[in-house]
């Protein structure tokens, strides 16, 4: 969708660098993309024109020349180009970083310290959201990470209290889920093939699968997953490994949330994982090469058992 742009192009004399660092913070405080040194971009929306003059009064006071520019952008590269300048994956992914190390604390943590742990880790997120002007998969991610962990919370610190937020995803108990028959649409892909990995791996050992041709087709004996309808699908943010990954009280386990992290981008997109691209490829070939749904998920379990091993957080 075509956008128009509001541009800060700046020149300061080089003895003024505390003008200079007075500008920086307060481009940085608007959360501009920067195109190069001196020349930074916001939508044009309301309110930031009139903050990018105040800059360009600055910069004259300070003995420099400043100009505030209005572009319109009909070309579709360039609209993305300028759109990839405010890309804030990076600082979700840190976000959930945090939330995680604060999730992996929670039975350690004092009751105060993890309320403050929280509420600054709810502030750290609405400040970000505030300067995401192009919101995506991202910002779910780190909503829902964070949602979790404020329900972990309450659920530690007020154990017999009703809460007036419905959890998203009941928690289910292993020993209830085991020798069953599983049902997801047949020639799987990232999610499916993930997620039947983890049922086998850490939910039921003797699970066996079966492929539909269609989700119509799945018996009211079989838990069905990744299918709109089924009893183990998308929740929110959460793909179906994730919603698993919850479901069955394995959050706990860093290893499996870098997982869910990699087999999330790779199935509807959001904050980018390093080993996303060697594992699509790898799956993309033996997923050409293999016609046969049980004989790939077994190359796919073998595949996902040496990843789960190499990634930070396992003993081996």
């Amino acid at each position: 969708m075509p956008c128009s742009w509001l541009a800060l192009i700046i020149s300061l004399p080089t003895h003024n660098a505390a003008g200079r660092m007075r500008v920086w913070r307060a481009v940085k405080a608007l959360g501009c993309g920067v195109l190069r040194d001196g020349v930074y971009l916001l939508p044009n929306r309301p309110g930031f024109r009139p903050a990018f003059q105040r800059q360009a009064e600055e910069v004259a006071l300070g003995g420099g020349t400043a100009h505030v520019l209005v572009l319109d952008s009909e070309n579709p590269e360039q609209q993305q180009t300028f759109e990839d300048l405010f890309d804030r994956s990076a600082d979700y992914a840190k976000l959930i970083e945090s939330i995680q190390r604060a999730a992996g604390e929670l039975s350690s943590e004092e009751p105060a310290r993890l309320q403050r742990q929280v509420s600054r880790l709810r502030k750290d997120f609405e400040a970000l959201v505030i300067l995401d002007y192009f919101p995506g998969m991202a910002r779910e991610q780190a909503a829902a990470a964070l949602e979790d962990l404020e329900h972990a919370v309450m659920d530690r610190l007020m154990p017999d209290e009703p809460h007036a937020a419905h959890r998203r995803i009941p928690r289910l108990l292993v020993e209830d889920y085991q020798g069953r028959l599983w049902a997801t649409r047949r020639r799987p892909w990232i999610d499916r093939l993930a997620s039947a990995w983890l049922i086998r791996r850490f939910i039921d050992r003797d699970a066996r699968f079966l492929w539909l041709a269609t989700p119509a087709d799945c018996p009211a004996d079989a838990l069905g997953f990744d299918f709109d309808g089924a009893a183990f699908t998308h929740i929110g943010a959460k793909v179906t490994f994730e919603v698993l990954i919850v479901s069955f009280g394995l959050m706990k386990d860093p290893a499996l949330q870098k997982l869910g992290a990699l087999v999330h981008y790779l199935d509807v997109g959001g904050i980018p994982v390093p080993e996303a691209a060697g594992l699509q490829t790898l799956l993309r070939g033996m997923r050409r090469r293999v016609t046969d749904d049980d004989a790939l998920l077994a190359e796919a379990n073998r595949v996902f058992d040496s990843l789960y091993l190499a990634l930070p957080g396992t003993d081996s």
